[in-house]
């Protein structure tokens, strides 16, 4: 599955362009680790974590940073792609983690972020973008793609829970997105925990 998605920067900056810039969006397979592993670098995106914080907790920083890139790299070939990644052209530019909430079980014990229902929902819960790609659109694509995702897989819902930066003091470490960027996306407050950490949901399919 491959989406040519639109993106617009959030943000216009001087002197950066008002065209729209197409992204190819595709699922994270054995085929595209490469890709993935070009955009996140030697180290991993964010410290070491390769995606692995959502999955297991802090104690992702205990372990070889080896370990956690071999994980994802076996999900990447397990047939079940564990997010996306954004290209343009042939270049990878930009990721988000995109699962079933329960296969991400830190949510559950994560401050603030803890299920408000039993509703069997899927989550989007990080996103890494290429430097050159910032403020591009490039999250709006995946946000959009991730809705598609979803939907196709059959999720009841689209989870997130990014930061709002409305919020005076906001945290800026802004990995799991903006809370702008998904309410353009359709997403709607669900919980808020904590002032500037809402829990954000778009609906994807009619309720049984």
């Amino acid at each position: 599955m491959r989406f040519l998605v639109s993106g617009r920067p959030e943000v216009m900056l001087p002197g950066m362009a008002r065209a729209a810039t197409d992204f190819t969006i595709t699922p994270l397979t054995a085929e595209h680790w490469p890709a993935l592993e070009g955009l996140f670098g030697p180290a991993g995106a964010s410290n070491g974590c390769w995606c692995m914080y959502w999955r297991i907790g802090p104690r992702y920083k205990d372990r070889p940073r080896d370990d956690n890139k071999g994980d994802l790299r076996r999900l990447a070939g397990s047939g079940r792609a564990p997010g996306l990644l954004a290209f343009d052209g042939a270049a990878a530019v930009g990721w988000c983690e995109l699962a079933p909430r329960a296969d991400l079980g830190w949510l559950a014990r994560a401050r603030y972020l803890e299920p408000t229902d039993d509703l069997l929902v899927w989550s989007v819960p990080c996103f890494y973008i290429r430097r050159s790609h910032r403020r591009r659109g490039v999250m709006g694509a995946l946000i959009a793609a991730a809705v598609t995702t979803a939907a196709a897989a059959g999720a009841p819902a689209l989870e997130a829970y990014p930061v709002d930066t409305a919020v005076p003091g906001h945290s800026g470490n802004l990995f799991p997105g903006t809370a702008s960027a998904f309410a353009r996306h359709g997403f709607e407050v669900v919980a808020r925990r904590k002032p500037d950490r809402p829990v954000m949901r778009r609906i994807l399919q009619p309720a049984p």
